[in-house]
């Protein structure tokens, strides 16, 4: 294992497993997935290479080419006798068709639905199983913004672009704890019991990573925690990416105090969204952000939907949850910490690389926007506080 006694004084193993209620899994191999096209294939192949087991678990898998694609492999590891459950989110994949899902039944593969619509509970349809996971044989894993659909992988023959997502695959012993968290997840939406007895290989050299998964109320204010306590703690830098920015007010307070006391606090946020009304709530944070310092870049080009964050240059979070009510209060997400100065200079080094494809926001310009965007801003901030 690496020595990692050089940032330990900034962030403590200790204090993030007391925070979370768990253990860091040392010795894993860790890779960044940086393309659509990069993440999928490397899902496309490990997939291939399965031979006992694999849970997939996304909030949104579509139809599409991109979902056609896997699920023609899921289908045909089914009949090879791998044992492959399916869980997705009702709101999220609310579009793919039902034969989609009795298609892949009938070749085998186990499917449950998470947070179905009920006329009984409405409200319960608010919570959304946000996750991202896909792990095979125990062994390899994936998480990240990305979801199973064209816009994340790639639309082939169309003339669309790409959206900018951020992934990661885990190989090692973190892989069978994650199984065991889609295991539970399977079981919380009435899936039968899964079990399975794999040995993993053990790196002799490998990267620590804890999971920072949001299944329950109580996970969800542990992970809220972690966030705080990783903003406070921060002494030098927070490299900070989200797709959705609407700040609590504990958290826009710990923001402004880190930049206050020295800090080098960046936020890369979208230029443009897939829902605009969460753009417009997010932008009437913007001047007390750039008061206190803070520097914002607005991704160009593209829809910005990573959500990564770097700490002092050691300590890296990655994952599902946006900075916003829906994904800290309501949703069961996933997400990985890693404690490790390697890694987490390549996600700085990647955060730097999506900043040269961004415009910085000036203080001075932003107070003379038009008046119609401010009120836009306003109506949306609103609307999103009373939802």
């Amino acid at each position: 294992m690496r020595n990692s006694s050089i940032f330990l004084s900034l962030f403590e193993k200790s204090v993030i497993e007391n925070i979370l209620g768990l253990h860091f899994t040392d010795n894993n191999k860790v890779q960044l997935l940086e393309s659509g096209r990069e993440t999928f294939q490397k899902i496309l192949d490990s997939v291939s290479s399965a031979r006992e087991i694999i849970g997939i678990e996304f909030y949104i898998f579509k139809d599409d080419d991109t979902g056609k694609k896997l699920a023609e492999l899921l289908k045909e590891k089914a009949r090879q006798g791998v044992r492959v459950y399916l869980l997705y989110d009702h709101f999220g994949s609310f579009l793919t068709a039902r034969s989609f899902w009795s298609d892949l039944k009938k070749a085998g593969v186990k499917i449950r639905v998470s947070h179905p619509f009920k006329w009984s509970a409405l409200r319960g349809y608010i919570y959304r199983n946000h996750q991202k996971l896909l792990v095979i044989d125990g062994e390899k894993a994936f998480t990240g913004g990305f979801n199973i659909a064209d816009e994340y992988h790639g639309y082939f023959k169309k003339r669309k672009t790409l959206w900018r997502d951020t992934g990661i695959y885990l190989e090692g012993p973190i892989a069978s704890t994650l199984l065991n968290i889609f295991r539970k997840s399977w079981t919380t939406w009435k899936g039968e019991k899964i079990s399975w007895d794999i040995e993993y290989e053990t790196l002799d050299h490998g990267v620590p990573v804890i999971p920072i998964f949001a299944n329950s109320g109580r996970a969800r204010r542990k992970m809220r925690r972690l966030l705080i306590y990783s903003i406070k703690n921060a002494k030098e830098s927070i490299f900070l990416t989200t797709a959705y920015f609407i700040p609590s007010k504990r958290i826009l307070r710990a923001l402004i105090h880190a930049a206050k006391r020295g800090v080098t606090l960046r936020l890369l946020l979208p230029g443009k969204s897939d829902v605009m009304p969460v753009l417009y709530a997010g932008q009437s944070y913007y001047t007390k952000l750039l008061k206190a310092g803070i520097e914002i870049y607005s991704y160009q080009g593209v829809v910005l939907h990573a959500k990564t964050t770097v700490f002092d240059g050691c300590w890296s979070i990655i994952g599902s949850a946006n900075l916003d009510f829906q994904s800290l209060r309501r949703n069961e997400e996933s997400n990985v910490g890693i404690l490790d100065r390697d890694f987490s200079r390549q996600m700085v080094e990647l955060f730097q690389k999506d900043v040269r494809n961004s415009l910085r926001i000036d203080a001075e310009s932003w107070v003379k926007r038009p008046f119609y965007q401010k009120i836009l801003e306003k109506l949306c901030s609103l609307v999103m506080k009373k939802l």
